[in-house]
């Protein structure tokens, strides 16, 4: 069984060695940090994000009440006990309001704390072994007019209908997003209602906000309607939605705007894959290496980076050898050009795998989507949908197994 990580906050050195003591008595409990100072260690909760905390409110309440507010939304899996020699019922209220999950009278009793732990140690461990954590896949590019939410939308769609399972499409793009455009939905709420209600949400909050697109199970949080609301967001608020949104959906596809702002970098940063979007032109390609010299500054691995190039033509003059020899990059993914059915499905408000199913860009959109899930595909389905009508399908109706059970004879 692993230990632990926890970190103390408690200006009075005696209460704070007291702790500690106690603290140490429990063979589950590893105590990574404990300071006086409330600053510093809201700043090491941040930079270590253990598990379990003490906060000590008794000296400076406003400040630690502030700070515990902080921890929730940048930390929201974090498990906060308070402490403080006051007993006093509004400042308990005010404490577990903040996000506080236990509040401990000092002296603390030994009773209480082993109380408390159990129930902390319970959650953590049910969390590791059945909580969900979806995986996040932003699509970006610091060149406009690229198709990045051409591919946000239809990638999103087709990992719904690949997988199966529960995926969000976050518009990130805070000012000029165009998703629930190219979904043609009218939500009725968006990101700046859910980044005013943090402290409410949980997966029945979240899935009643998030607008649902048609019977699939792909939800959409959209951008805010009015521009001011956009300026408003902070990359806290998106770092807490985004973690909020991993432990409900399977997949998170996030369309971002083409600038590397703090909101932007926040969603890279918390990304398990980063969908660099590029064309096979030289302007593209230029900004492209901008983009690659920078993940490389913020130590962004070389497999988080997945480029795709899009609009792709396999005769252009330059090819896809010289972009990955001038790029020092591997190409991912490669999406055909096919001018037509893109613009038929934006100008109708509809998902490209809508207007024309058994297109190469639908194709290759459920391809893409079944690469990055690691699902298998059989002719373009799954296997689950193949079974889904068991009585009508048979192995033999798939040619290269139909002759395999041949030979096998």
């Amino acid at each position: 069984m692993d230990l632990i990580p926890v970190i103390i906050i408690e200006s009075n050195d005696n209460a704070r060695h007291h702790l500690k003591k106690k603290l140490e008595d429990f063979n589950f409990i590893n105590i990574i940090g404990d300071f006086n100072n409330l600053t510093a260690g809201y700043s090491a909760i941040i930079q270590e994000r253990p598990p379990i905390v003490f906060i000590d409110i008794s000296d400076n309440c406003d400040l630690a009440l502030e700070i515990i507010e902080k921890i929730n939304l940048q930390h929201r899996s974090c498990i906060i006990h308070v402490t403080s020699a006051e007993n006093n019922p509004d400042i308990v209220i005010k404490a577990l309001r903040s996000g506080a999950r236990e509040y401990l009278s000092k002296p603390i009793n030994v009773a209480d704390l082993s109380k408390a732990l159990d129930k902390a140690k319970m959650l953590i461990y049910s969390e590791h072994e059945d909580g969900m954590s979806g995986k996040i896949f932003t699509i970006f590019s610091n060149k406009g007019g690229i198709g990045k939410t051409t591919m946000a939308a239809n990638l999103a769609l087709s990992l719904a209908e690949v997988t199966g399972k529960r995926v969000a499409l976050l518009d990130l793009n805070l000012q000029l997003g165009d998703i629930t455009t190219f979904l043609d939905l009218t939500p009725s709420f968006d990101i700046a209602y859910i980044a005013a209600h943090l402290n409410r949400i949980d997966e029945s909050f979240l899935l009643s906000s998030l607008e649902k697109y048609k019977d699939k199970d792909l939800y959409v949080l959209a951008d805010p309607p009015y521009l001011e609301q956009g300026e408003e967001i902070t990359s806290e608020q998106i770092s807490s939605v985004l973690s909020i949104m991993k432990s409900v959906f399977s997949y998170i596809v996030v369309d971002t705007s083409s600038s590397f702002d703090s909101k932007t970098l926040c969603a890279l940063d918390a990304s398990d894959s980063v969908l660099l979007v590029s064309m096979i032109n030289l302007p593209s390609i230029r900004n492209t290496q901008r983009c690659l010299d920078l993940f490389s500054r913020l130590d962004y691995s070389d497999k988080k980076i997945k480029l795709i190039i899009n609009r792709y033509l396999p005769n252009e003059e330059i090819t896809v050898e010289d972009v990955e020899d001038a790029l020092g990059h591997p190409v991912y993914w490669k999406i055909p050009n096919n001018y037509f059915i893109v613009m038929s499905a934006i100008n109708r408000g509809m998902p490209i795998v809508k207007i024309d199913p058994s297109s190469n860009i639908s194709q290759n959109f459920y391809e893409l989507a079944a690469l990055l899930s690691n699902t298998v595909l059989i002719k373009g389905k799954t296997a689950k949908q193949l079974t889904s009508h068991s009585g009508a399908f048979n192995f033999r109706n798939i040619p290269f197994l139909n002759k395999l059970i041949s030979l096998g004879k």
